[in-house]
Parts: structure tokens; C-alpha cells; sequence
């Protein structure tokens, strides 16, 4: 799902860092096994989520949504050596191929899976402190997952939310969608949310970038 056209994507991904070979790999296998596979990062996308990572070198990163742990593998490059990365993935027929993945990167072990839906899962890691977070799920509950989690979040830590401009549709104001009006809803209240600051990169189907102020 890109919102730039064809011609400049290539252009993007010709001048940035190259894709890793096992992020060709599970790109490849997620396309050929696994229904909408173009929930996948992608190349740019997640050279950038690395880029973020790589200067915030956080201990500690959550994610929701792993979907087929492209993006998890990319946020994993910029952890150190002790560093951990907790995603929760809901669906458990990704899981055999999850952990085959994470194994195949080589950072199994600083990689912890949790199967199922994140407001059952996120208790059980709800006493840990966040330097990075992203929100990647189903869109409906992007508001939910951020109030969710922001206390968790350190002050100077961040946010991504992923597919915040729906191919561009989120300025259709004839387009009343329940899904829709809830995404717009999202991006508003975040824009005047005296907590955080907040950026929106027009990249794929759109990235927030929200910054925990230090108040």
C-alpha cells in the first residue's frame, strides 16, 4: 500500500541502506503462504523503523502487530546486547513460522513472542518501561492501544503507529467509513494531545511519529 507512486519508491529504496537478505526471505515466503501479505514493512519502511531504533538504542521495545516479524527484525537491530524486543502477534497460525524467522535473523533470544489479544497479553508485561513502541494491529484500536501503553512509555521515548493515511483516503471527507471516521478521530486527538508531540511521514500507507514529552 504506497502512497508515492512506483518510480519514486524504487528511487527511495535505491538510495538507502540495502534490505538484508532474510528480510528478502521472509518478504518472499510471506507473499507466496500468507494472506494480505502487503501488511508486510517492506524495504523502505523498515530501513526507517531500523534507522529509528539504531539512534535510540533502546533496551526495551514493544510491539503490537508482528504480523510475519518483518518490521519486529528490523526494531531489533538497533537494540544492544541486552536489550529486548516483546511483540504480541493475535493470530497463532503465524507462530511456527514466527519463531523460524527469529531464528533464521539470529535475535531469537532477544526476541519474546506473545500469542493472543494484546489486552490480555499486556498485562503481564505492564510493569516494563518503553524507549520504543509500534502499533501496527487492527486500525479500530489504535486509540485504545496508545492509552494502552503510553505510561509505559519513557519520557524522550517513542511511538510509531503504522497505516494512518489509508493511501491518501483520510482527506476524502465524502468517505464516512466507521473505520475511517476512527482513523481521523485517532490523528486528531493525537495532534492536540499536550503529552506528546507528533509527526506524520506520507511513507507506504502513512507513519505517526509521536514523542512522549518530558513534562
Amino acid at each position: 500500500m504506497e502512497i508515492l507512486d512506483s518510480l519514486l519508491q524504487t528511487y527511495l529504496e535505491n538510495h538507502c541502506e540495502p534490505e538484508p537478505e532474510i528480510l528478502q526471505k521472509i518478504a518472499r515466503e510471506t507473499h507466496l503462504k500468507v494472506l494480505r501479505p502487503h501488511m508486510i514493512s517492506g524495504h523502505y519502511q523498515g530501513r526507517l523503523l531500523s534507522f529509528f531504533s539504531k539512534l535510540l538504542q533502546p533496551k526495551a521495545i514493544l510491539e503490537i502487530g508482528t504480523f510475519t516479524g518483518y518490521a519486529t527484525i528490523c526494531l531489533a537491530e538497533g537494540l544492544p546486547e541486552n536489550g529486548e524486543i516483546h511483540t504480541i502477534e493475535i493470530n497463532p497460525e503465524l507462530e511456527e513460522m514466527l519463531k523460524k524467522n527469529f531464528l533464521a535473523s539470529g535475535f531469537e533470544e532477544k526476541v519474546i513472542l506473545y500469542i493472543g489479544e494484546v489486552f490480555n497479553i499486556f498485562p503481564i508485561i505492564s510493569k516494563k518501561i518503553f524507549d520504543l513502541a509500534f502499533i501496527d494491529a487492527d486500525k479500530r484500536n489504535n486509540y485504545k492501544y496508545y492509552e494502552l501503553i503510553l505510561n509505559n512509555i519513557r519520557p524522550g521515548g517513542l511511538i510509531i503507529v503504522d497505516n494512518i493515511l489509508r493511501k491518501g483516503k483520510i482527506v476524502d471527507r465524502q468517505n464516512q467509513e466507521s473505520d475511517m471516521l476512527l482513523l481521523r478521530e485517532f490523528n486528531d486527538k493525537i495532534t492536540v494531545d499536550a503529552r506528546v508531540e507528533n509527526l506524520i511521514l506520507p511513507i507506504r500507507d502513512g507513519l505517526m511519529i509521536i514523542r512522549k514529552k518530558q513534562l
